[in-house]
């Protein structure tokens, strides 16, 4: 029995962690069943062929070494079969990443590390585990996450990997995963933004990759464009989390998605760039996005508010707008806490200029 995955990493980083990951050699899932029942657990099997085994009301997760083999285009046409006798080297080779390679024997106090990945977490670099990294398309999302959480920098072959994957077919639910980590847990999101544009995924989310190039007033945004915006909002938003995973979630996609509107309003008007309108524009763009990640119109509903009236505090303060005018955007917005969240964000993401 071997502890694996993120809490050995995390350890080596000198990060906390909150779930162990175990991986059990030399059991069929039925002996493993078995084990963990006998020794009082009570167990939950999960994942393809019950090769997970998720003992309930702890945050641990034991696992067997599993083959799989494609037999389709789908995300999920996987044979899986978990294989007992497999050695450990291979069964790191089948991880994503090799800094998520690392295993820790507990009994004889030994860290195995066949893939180096803990020369990758020394460099701050995010590498493939092997060949069988394109096996799965979601990995490259997950790279997105892991570099926006670590702020490590990829690996130019993983780049290159990442970029003949195809993104078809992949689960709402897991991408919906993915980018919620990156929004609640990264530190340098528009990192992890910027490894989705240099593998080629962009077109996967049209309406981000009309950010790219969409020109801005550079007295405004001194930055750039749209695109490099979005990044530095999200980095100032990932600075002042109230670490409340729902809250977080929420201000994160309305930051991400805020200036959507602005590829479709933007125009050249008396020698300078203008985007009027583009907050009320940002809604349908807003909306398609988020279908790609999710079917929880709430979630979606709250989000379109934000992005819709995003402008709102700084131009009511500017206009010297009276109770009245906050308590009515307060009502139309529900929950202007929120709305203040994402204006400060928005008016840090400007560097060099001040907020």
């Amino acid at each position: 029995m071997r502890i694996v995955g993120g809490c050995v990493r995390d350890a080596l980083l000198g990060r906390g962690f909150h779930e162990f990951d175990l991986e059990a050699f030399r059991l069929t899932p039925e002996a493993l069943q078995d084990l963990l029942r006998g020794l009082g657990y009570q167990v939950d099997q999960v994942g393809r062929a019950f090769s997970v085994a998720k003992l309930r009301g702890l945050p641990i997760d034991v696992a067997l070494p599993r083959r799989e083999r494609r037999v389709g285009r789908r995300h999920r046409d996987f044979v899986v079969d978990a294989d007992p006798n497999m050695g450990v080297e291979e069964a790191a080779e089948r991880r994503d990443f090799t800094i998520n390679a690392i295993s820790y024997d507990p009994l004889n106090g030994r860290v195995d590390d066949p893939l180096n990945g803990r020369e990758d977490l020394e460099r701050r670099r995010l590498r493939h585990a092997s060949h069988r990294f394109a096996e799965d398309p979601l990995r490259v999302l997950r790279g997105m996450q892991f570099i926006a959480r670590l702020g490590f920098e990829s690996d130019p072959e993983t780049e290159t990997l990442c970029s003949r994957i195809d993104w078809l077919d992949l689960s709402i639910e897991r991408v919906f995963e993915e980018w919620r980590k990156m929004l609640v847990d990264g530190v340098e999101i528009g990192r992890g933004l910027r490894f989705l544009q240099a593998v080629g995924w962009l077109p996967a989310y049209p309406e981000l990759q009309a950010l790219v190039g969409c020109e801005q007033d550079p007295e405004w945004h001194p930055e750039g464009d749209v695109w490099t915006h979005t990044g530095h909002v999200l980095d100032a938003f990932a600075r002042d989390r109230l670490d409340d995973e729902e809250e977080d979630f929420v201000v994160g996609l309305a930051c991400l998605c805020h200036d959507l509107g602005k590829p479709a309003t933007t125009r050249f008007v008396d020698g300078r760039v203008r985007s009027r309108g583009h907050e009320a524009a940002g809604e349908g763009p807003t909306r398609t996005f988020l279908a790609r990640l999710t079917n929880r119109p709430r979630l979606v509903n709250d989000v379109v508010r934000l992005v819709v009236d995003h402008l709102k505090p700084r131009q009511l303060y500017q206009g010297g707008a009276g109770d009245a005018a906050v308590r009515r955007l307060a009502h139309r917005v529900r929950r202007i806490d929120r709305l203040v969240r994402v204006a400060r964000a928005d008016a840090l993401g400007r560097p060099p200029a001040p907020a």
